[in-house]
């Protein structure tokens, strides 16, 4: 532990398994104090028996009224680490209007709520740092099957930059993270699903340049510059974490 985020107040949406889990943990080693949230506390439970220093919530980011009254609880804020997100597999026509409207809840509602939510207490404080998972699915490039996915993930790109000029005066900075197919319990139950789930695992693992898939701990190391001092430059970007993929 080096102690890059000591005593930072930080609160990570979708902590129970995958990215917000290993960044979880990450700002945890990092000397943060860790609020970690998930609409599962089952999984909260395990990261929290496992990471006893870390405070655990049942919250559904999704859910304007959980939202609202969860941060009427918190003072000091630092960091907001947003990490719910659903992958839709099909192309537009394959989209029905519950997929779109359940996607859209989950990757951009969601952090429209937290954002909302958190700035108040950020600009009270005169300053902060809010980080958004997104995707190199989004305005980036184009997969095949990711239609509503790539759109909520273009969407958060657009969510972030527009924060992030609002706020630039107030010392709060809004940055987004793009990664490439990352390992993950969700991933793994995409690929499970799949008519053949070892063919399925070979061509995600193929359409990756570097030849594998990503850590969670790879995105996790990214969030945690973001969330550190040594970032307080860094505002409206998105860095890649995607092994090249969107080369």
């Amino acid at each position: 532990m080096s102690g890059r985020l000591e005593g930072k107040n930080i609160v990570v949406t979708a902590a129970g398994q995958g990215i917000g889990k290993a960044t979880a943990i990450a700002f945890c080693n990092e000397g943060a104090n860790v609020f970690a949230t998930d609409i599962n506390q089952e999984t909260l439970n395990i990261l929290k028996k496992d990471n006893p220093n870390i405070d655990v919530f049942k919250l559904d980011s999704t859910d304007k009224t959980s939202v609202e009254n969860y941060f009427k609880h918190m003072n000091q804020i630092d960091v907001l680490f947003n990490a719910v997100g659903f992958v839709h597999h099909g192309t537009i026509l394959e989209c029905e209007e519950k997929d779109w409207d359940f996607s859209c809840n989950v990757n951009i509602k969601s952090m429209y709520y937290m954002c909302k939510g958190v700035l108040p207490i950020m600009i009270k404080q005169n300053g902060g740092s809010i980080i958004n998972i997104s995707s190199c699915a989004s305005s980036f490039k184009g997969f095949p099957n990711r239609f509503v996915y790539g759109t909520t993930k273009g969407a958060v790109i657009g969510l972030t930059k527009a924060i992030a000029a609002d706020f630039v005066k107030q010392n709060i900075r809004c940055n987004s993270i793009a990664p490439g197919t990352v390992y993950s319990p969700s991933w793994q139950d995409r690929v499970n699903q799949s008519p053949d789930p070892v063919q399925a695992k070979k061509d995600f693992i193929a359409r990756q340049p570097m030849g594998r898939l990503g850590t969670a701990e790879e995105i996790a190391a990214v969030a945690v510059y973001l969330a550190s001092d040594d970032a307080t430059f860094t505002t409206g970007s998105t860095i890649h974490v995607d092994g090249g993929i969107s080369i």
